[in-house]
């Protein structure tokens, strides 16, 4: 079988003409010049680029397309992604015109309405979604106007599986015509370090490959850079189309000094396990093969062709027998031989002289095999120490004897009764594989489809010589009692030569000192442990290495795993029990940003108003009642019912204080352009700035100037994150990388630890486990020639704030006390003043009437703590 391939990625941009076409802007005429790619029915592809980061056998990969539209008129722009099957698509961005639309992962059926509902209105509208049985191929189209530029920018995750000894991604590179800008990279960092790296493509010759491509390994490190020119594109000198067309493939593998390999980052654990040099366990295998009239040709020379080259392989310890199926069912022999090398040459005559015909009958012919396995245990005619498999071949259904699936499901499990794995095999895509899949999987085995091509025999021989070498039997891999949670599988009947055991979870206690982790298994000779102890101060130190290790990898990875076998679980499951699943499954997907087989990822391009041509170069207002006054906000937010903390309008400063069910309000009169710090948080790395602005006014106008927040700043150091945002536009920095969203949008960027939601004006910034901010966005008349929009900040959940938090709201956040006297009557007769003493600062206030409650207006607080930033605005 070929290596576990990751990332298997077509990279394919295709043109074709919208259904409805979009209006030129003539600001976006591009003017008459040379091309220096190709054009395809308009639209250039100048930049196509993959990085591939990975850590610890799991992949964070980043593809990127930029194209131009240079029609004169609309087009469709599809972008054709095929991922392996176990690949998870966790982001996607759609950029036109500069503006960003980032994806927001919903449920399958929610994402392709909002996509049809954007397309039928002629919005620019992308979608990525499982197409198929198991993420075999994401799509996108989007309407790209004339003169329009887009970028494409797909994110996706895998933990890689190794096969026969070795990892290997895989990407299939088909951009369909030459590209200015084409790379694809990759940064590998194994803290097992790096033993063997390797990379090779099949569409250009090795004297082209090699000035094209770099590669390197070191230590824990590992480089690779594949960088064709226009030229080395072309399919000769003079041509325009591009020889990219096949694979890309990169090879490594790590140093095993040990069986086992447990890291642990961020109270999330993963448990690697690959022991070396195990003498190989004996194994009974029958081969049950349909040789039904629908396997006539090629597919009978293949299969044939297939199990003669596996013969050469059995090793003369092995226990073997034929059953073949069609409308009956017949046997090599009686009961399982020995592999000798007489039993193998009589082995192969008979596979020469296997004749298809007839019908299907799936049932009998998988109850024989089965029974001969069982039979040949009870009758101790095999190793006590061997163990039984069972593969299947069938390229059909059943149309004989039992034929319906659920039946046949009971009656193989019945018999198999969890004593050793199924595997079925089906051979090209007339057959129910759901239904072979669901039997394999619930009898602790696996389904494979074998493609009708040319290679056929070279995939049945593969896959046989995954399960070839048997080094363990019934794995178990244990941890100390209560000290770990959500773990997921952690029993295996059979570890495989080349291949690899991975469990992740979660610490109990993150406080501990050690972890130690014990993996029993029955091998050839007698039962084994393998023992691993973990000192987390000395992994603590080794992970302070690690220079591609992207986020929180390890509980990325656990989140993987989790979802990947929950999903499994749910084909066989029932009633309130897939439920259960299902919902477990759509809950992380969705929390994690996963695109699986539950969800999909929609971006859309927020509605126009009617009079608008273009959304992000004039932002739209709502209609303002002729009622209301001058300064009316046009959007509004409640604040929570819990504790809230507050500053809009002139600015206002809203505090509310729990322990007293009351609230307290100040001013701050300082000149437009100062930059106040309204939070700053040392220990979760939080900061707030807000900058205030005032009134338009005239210089005869003496009457005080009204000033409010133009500009907010939100910062997290421990994540490398900020925005700043204006009335004009919301800017996102993750690091250098800059998004740039306008209040019309509707988005939601999500990534570890934080989420952002753009929805009616309103923006919420949440940050995991910690406090929630709203930014609103207030629009006033436009006729009132002194308007000015301007932005309210709210809090919510401030007590998950540290006790060290201060700025002129945060310094209120924890319990704090006050005290009021000499209350008398103030100049308006409805609000008395009084003196307060908060803080150990003696105020005169006056009490007011507000909503939702009474509070006290503070006079001459600036003695409160408060930071101006003379000059400096970003946190």
């Amino acid at each position: 079988m070929a290596s576990a391939r990751w990332p298997c990625l077509i990279l394919a941009l295709l043109s074709s003409l919208a259904v409805s076409g979009f209006p030129r802007s003539p600001s976006r005429q591009l003017g008459k010049r040379s091309l220096p790619g190709a054009v395809v029915n308009g639209i250039e592809v100048y930049s196509t680029k993959v990085s591939c980061k990975v850590t610890s056998r799991f992949a964070h990969n980043v593809v990127t397309t930029r194209a131009v539209n240079h029609a004169d008129t609309a087009k469709e722009v599809s972008f054709d992604v095929e991922l392996p099957k176990t690949a998870f698509i966790t982001n996607f961005t759609l950029t036109i015109d500069g503006v960003t639309y980032p994806g927001n992962v919903k449920e399958k059926e929610v994402a392709k309405k909002q996509y049809e509902k954007a397309v039928s209105q002629d919005k620019t509208a992308g979608l990525v979604k499982a197409s198929g049985r198991k993420l075999e191929k994401f799509t996108v189209s989007v309407n790209v106007a004339a003169g329009s530029k887009v970028t494409f920018e797909l994110t996706y995750e895998e933990l890689l599986k190794r096969h026969k000894g070795k990892y290997e991604m895989y990407l299939k590179v088909q951009p369909k015509q030459l590209v200015k800008h084409f790379e694809i990279t990759a940064d590998i960092f194994e803290p097992q370090g790096i033993s063997t790296l390797d990379a090779e493509a099949s569409f250009i010759t090795n004297d082209l490959l090699g000035s094209a491509l770099t590669k390197s390994f070191s230590g824990k490190k590992g480089h690779v850079s594949f960088k064709p020119s226009l030229d080395q594109q072309r399919s000769c000198p003079t041509c325009t189309d591009s020889l990219l067309k096949g694979d890309f493939i990169i090879t490594y593998d790590v140093n095993r000094e040990s069986p086992a390999n447990v890291q642990i980052v961020n109270g999330y654990f993963v448990h690697f396990f690959a022991p070396q040099g195990l003498p190989v366990v004996p194994k009974n295998v029958v081969f049950v093969i349909d040789v039904s009239g629908s396997m006539y040709g090629r597919k009978m020379e293949q299969t044939k062709d297939a199990l003669l080259k596996i013969l050469d392989d059995i090793k003369e310890d092995d226990y073997l027998n034929f059953v073949l199926f069609s409308g009956d069912v017949t046997t090599w022999k009686d009961s399982l031989v020995q592999a000798t090398p007489e039993n193998i040459q009589k082995a192969r005559e008979f596979v020469r002289n296997i004749r298809d015909q007839g019908m299907t009958n799936i049932n009998d012919g998988l109850l024989t095999g089965i029974s001969m396995l069982n039979k040949a245990r009870e009758e101790h005619k095999v190793p006590e120490r061997s163990t039984s498999i069972i593969i299947m071949l069938t390229d059909g259904d059943a149309n004989m004897g039992v034929s319906k699936p659920e039946k046949i499901q009971e009656n193989v499990r019945n018999a198999i009764g969890g004593k050793f794995p199924l595997y079925n095999l089906g051979f090209g895509n007339n057959l129910n594989y759901n239904f072979l899949e669901s039997m394999a999987l619930e009898n602790h085995g696996l389904a494979r489809r074998i493609y009708e091509d040319s290679d056929a025999n070279l995939q049945l021989q593969g896959f046989y010589e995954e399960v070839a070498n048997p080094l363990l039997t019934s794995v178990e891999v244990g941890y100390p009692e209560n000290a770990i949670q959500d773990l997921t599988q952690n029993t295996y009947q059979h570890f495989y030569d080349g291949s690899e055991i991975v469990v992740a979870g979660r610490l109990a206690d993150e406080d501990m000192n050690s972890f130690r982790a014990d993996v029993k298994g029955h091998g050839a000779i007698n039962d084994l442990t393998f023992t691993e102890e973990v000192d987390m101060k000395e992994m603590e130190e080794a992970l302070k290495e690690r220079d591609y290790i992207f986020g929180n990898y390890i509980e990325r990875l656990w989140a993987y795993l989790t979802i990947e076998q929950l999903l499994e679980k749910r084909k066989n499951a029932q009633g309130k029990e897939k439920e259960t699943l299902t919902a477990q499954a759509l809950d992380l997907s969705l929390k994690y940003h996963f695109v699986t087989p539950l969800t999909s990822m929609v971006v859309t391009k927020p509605e126009d108003n009617e009079n608008q041509t273009a959304i992000a170069d004039k932002p739209g207002e709502e209609p303002v009642d002729a009622a209301l006054s001058p300064f009316a906000p046009t959007a509004s937010y409640q604040p929570p019912v819990t504790p809230y903390y507050y500053v809009d309008g002139d600015p206002h400063f809203i505090i509310q204080v729990p322990e007293k069910d009351d609230a307290i309000c100040f001013n701050i009169d300082e000149d437009p352009g100062t930059v106040l710090r309204l939070i700053q948080d040392p220990v979760t790395g939080l900061t707030v700035n807000g900058q205030i602005i005032g009134e338009k006014r005239s210089s005869q106008d003496s009457q005080p100037r009204k000033t409010y927040f133009g500009k907010l700043g939100i910062a997290n150091a421990h994540l490398d994150f900020r925005i700043e945002v204006t009335p004009e536009r919301i800017t996102l920095w993750n690091g250098a990388a800059q998004s740039t969203f306008s209040w019309l949008d509707t988005v939601m960027v999500t990534q570890d630890g934080l989420s952002v939601m753009i929805n009616k004006k309103n923006m919420v910034v949440s940050f995991g486990d910690g406090a929630t901010f709203v930014v609103v966005l207030h629009q006033v008349w436009k006729k009132q020639p002194n308007h000015h929009d301007f932005l309210g900040f709210y809090v919510v959940d401030s007590h998950r704030m540290s006790t060290q938090t201060h700025g002129l709201l945060g310094q209120f956040f924890h319990p704090f006390d006050f005290k009021v006297s000499d209350i008398h009557p103030g100049s308006d007769p409805t609000k008395p003043d009084a003196t307060m003493v908060v803080k150990n600062h003696r105020l005169t206030v006056t009490r007011a009437l507000a909503v939702p409650n009474h509070y006290y207006v503070l006079q001459g607080c600036t003695n409160l703590q408060w930071r101006v930033l003379e000059g400096h605005f970003n946190p």
